[in-house]
């Protein structure tokens, strides 16, 4: 299947190894993958922060570089969610895009959800030796509606040990803009988030979306704690 991959700004600039392993994943699985070196930002930050014109510029740069009908597979249900359910309001229904801006909603997908639901794959022969507990990201599961796909997945990979936390729909405390405008709020939020998992004696915590795992990361570190984020991604790759 030809597909065309989108990478995010998180996992370009900061986790290009969880991009790589995509590749992996989706070569894996029979796909011919098409790359785009000219895509940007979605434009999800901009619209967050309340900048809708900023925004419908780099939802008409998305679209424009991104003109066919093969499925836009993306390893984060936050962008792809943000695609699906804004470019629409952003752009004006007399603009000539919008109607591009529909044909984009219909082809964007989240990477666990095209594995599981289109190419109805779960099993690559994963192998990863450790206990993991799993956290629902909001955006991934609020707005583009994930949950059993990444689990699925997990359940395949030989040799881990998936624990559920309390709470695993629990926003982590990101929330983009929403960390650094409100500090302490967010700091409250990711310590329970990382003391629920805790409790569950998991090595590592999984997740989807690469904003959320830094935040995550960033209050671990900070705190020395014996426990470690990981994308989802990068686990089904080992194989």
């Amino acid at each position: 299947m030809q597909i065309d991959l989108f990478i995010p700004c998180f996992i370009d600039q900061l986790y290009p190894d969880t991009a790589w392993n995509t590749i992996k994943i989706l070569e894996k699985a029979g796909c011919t993958i098409n790359y785009n070196k000219e895509q940007t930002c979605c434009g999800q930050p901009s619209f967050n922060s309340g900048y809708w014109d900023e925004t419908a510029e780099l939802a008409k740069k998305f679209i424009k570089d991104f003109p066919n009908t093969r499925p836009i597979v993306s390893p984060s249900g936050s962008c792809a969610g943000f695609i699906k359910n804004n470019y629409e309001k952003v752009i004006d229904k007399k603009d000539v895009d919008y109607t591009n801006a529909l044909r984009v909603k219909k082809h964007v997908v989240e990477l666990t959800d095209f594995l599981v639901n289109h190419l109805k794959i779960t099993d690559f022969g994963a192998e990863f030796n450790h206990k993991i507990t799993y956290h629902d990201s909001c955006s991934a599961l609020r707005e583009y509606g994930i949950k059993n796909e990444p689990r699925i997945l997990l359940s395949k990979v030989k040799g881990l040990e998936i624990i559920e936390m309390d709470e695993a729909e629990t926003c982590c405390g990101f929330g983009g803009t929403f960390s650094a405008k409100f500090k302490g709020i967010s700091t409250a939020m990711v310590q329970q988030k990382v003391e629920s998992a805790m409790k569950t004696g998991a090595e590592y915590i999984v997740g989807t979306e690469s904003s959320c795992l830094m935040n995550i990361a960033g209050y671990i570190e900070k705190q020395k704690l014996p426990i470690k984020v990981i994308h989802i991604a990068d686990i089904i790759s080992q194989f």
